[in-house]
Parts: C-alpha cells; sequence; structure tokens
C-alpha cells in the first residue's frame, strides 16, 4: 500500500477539483442536478475548499438525474479523458454507484489490483431515492442490501454477524457471474420503483447498510447553491445543514487528530503517469 505524502495529497486534490470541474460544467449544460456531499460537501461549507485530508470528490445525483447522466455521459463526454466506469455482467469492481476515473492519471485502489478497468483517479456518482413509508420502505431496505452483495460481492463483515453470515449464503446459493448480474439488477428495480416526486422522504440506498438508514425531507436535496470551493464555486444541497447534521452530527468540528487522514487504501499512484 503506497502512503500518500502531503505533495501527493495536494496533487490528487488538485487533479480532482479539474475533474470536478468538468463534470459540473457537463452538469449545467445538460441541466442535470447534483451536488457535493460526504466529506465534500463538509469541505464545502467548513473549508471553502477539499478538507485538508481529504482524497477524493463524491456527488450526490436524485436518481431521475442520474439515470440521464448515465445515458448522457457516454455519448456527449470526453470518454477519452474521462470514461464512465461500472460494474456489469463481465466487470465486478466493488463499487455499487457510477464512477467516472481521469485516464491521464494513475491510481490504483488496493481491492481493485488486477481489474482489466482504467485505474485513474475517481470521482463517486452516487444515486439519491425516494423513500417509501412503512412496510415499504422496510422492503426497500431488504432489496437495497441484496442489491449491494450482489454487485459489489463483498461481504458486509463490520455491519454485524447475522449480515455477514446471510450474505455469505446467498453467494453460495447463487455462484454464477450471470446469476448474480440477474440478481443485483432485479434488486435495483424493486429498491428504485419509489420515485422521488411520490414520496415525501429521500434516501441514499447504494452507500452500504449504515447509510441507506437515512431519511431526509426531499426538500433538503430539492435544488442546490452554489459555495466557494478552492478557487471555484461547486454545488451543495440548499438543505447542507439538516444533512450534514443528520449524517455527521456537530459537522463544524474538526475531527481527534488520528482520523485525520484519507479514507482511500491505496496501492500505486502516479498523477503524471495515464492509466490507459
Amino acid at each position: 500500500m503506497q502512503e500518500l505524502s502531503s505533495t501527493d495529497l495536494a496533487e490528487l486534490q488538485r487533479a480532482s477539483l479539474e475533474m470536478a470541474k468538468y463534470f459540473r460544467d457537463f452538469c449545467h449544460e445538460h441541466g442535470l442536478l447534483f451536488y457535493l456531499c460526504g466529506g465534500c460537501c463538509i469541505g464545502a461549507v467548513r473549508h471553502q475548499g477539499f478538507i485538508p485530508w481529504d482524497d477524493d470528490v463524491d456527488v450526490f445525483m436524485p436518481r431521475y438525474d442520474y439515470e440521464r447522466f448515465r445515458e448522457l455521459w457516454p455519448r456527449e463526454a470526453d470518454t477519452e479523458r474521462y470514461p464512465l466506469v461500472e460494474s456489469d455482467e463481465t466487470l465486478v469492481n466493488g463499487e455499487i454507484f457510477a464512477t467516472i476515473r481521469d485516464t491521464q492519471t494513475t491510481f490504483v485502489k488496493v481491492r481493485q489490483e488486477g481489474l482489466d478497468m482504467p485505474h485513474g483517479i475517481v470521482l463517486d456518482v452516487i444515486p439519491l431515492d425516494g423513500c417509501p413509508e412503512g412496510g415499504a420502505r422496510r422492503k426497500q431496505k431488504l432489496w437495497a442490501n441484496v442489491y449491494s452483495l450482489f454487485r459489489s460481492q463483498v461481504i458486509p463483515e463490520t455491519h454485524g454477524g447475522i449480515l455477514a453470515l446471510g450474505s455469505k449464503v446467498l453467494l453460495g446459493i447463487i455462484r454464477s457471474p450471470h446469476g448474480r448480474y440477474k440478481m443485483w439488477r432485479k434488486a435495483e428495480r424493486k429498491m428504485t420503483q419509489y420515485r422521488i416526486e411520490d414520496c415525501d422522504k429521500i434516501t441514499e440506498l447504494v452507500t452500504g447498510p449504515r447509510y441507506m438508514q437515512n431519511e431526509f425531507p426531499k426538500e433538503v436535496f430539492a435544488s442546490a447553491v452554489m459555495m466557494p470551493f478552492e478557487d471555484t464555486e461547486m454545488p451543495v444541497p440548499v438543505g447542507y445543514d439538516q444533512y450534514l447534521t443528520t449524517v455527521f452530527g456537530d459537522y463544524m468540528n474538526l475531527p481527534l487528530e488520528d482520523e485525520r487522514r484519507p479514507h482511500h487504501d491505496v496501492a500505486f499512484m502516479d498523477l503524471n503517469k495515464p492509466c490507459v
């Protein structure tokens, strides 16, 4: 695993910002709604840029915009520089949402070594979905867990013994790549059948068992507001304070010193070397 120096991290953030600007301009040109999320959203509000130890860019898109983005990007974007990379029937890369890679860089994650795919730095594009009530919500979360398991094919060891055991059993029952692909596509259809406009709340289903528990009034993500971010401006959810408080608590306070570090395990990085 490659340790990132402060110089490495600064260069990684610079290249990530360049990709984020391209993504922002593409979305504005095509009328697609998105917003910074997670650490990047905290960075925009607290630091007016990257959190000093952050190592990537993550964005949310409402499901409708997300699906339009997936259709438009291969046709309209500079996919030679920034290809859209997703798992499918032939590629299982451990990601359960769409990613964009910068092919002018090399950034190999530890768990993706040896995979035949572009290994440039990454921009994660995460969909938001309508959140139903009652029994429909329980079914939605069940299907979301099935989707996550069969698309990533990674046992969720950190989320409890019962969940891990059930995951092992399911993967043991359905072993073929085609069968697993069919299963996650079915689960995807089931969990996304609730449109945002038909629900009072909104949720994130593809970021693991912990985050799929989050439920927000859909007004939190009804629109985006621009905020200073490094040398430019980037959008955050209009209800960013409620979103960040729900997920991270008192997000304006810095974490403990030993928690201020990049969160991705990097096998190899060379930002001056194209990956293809």
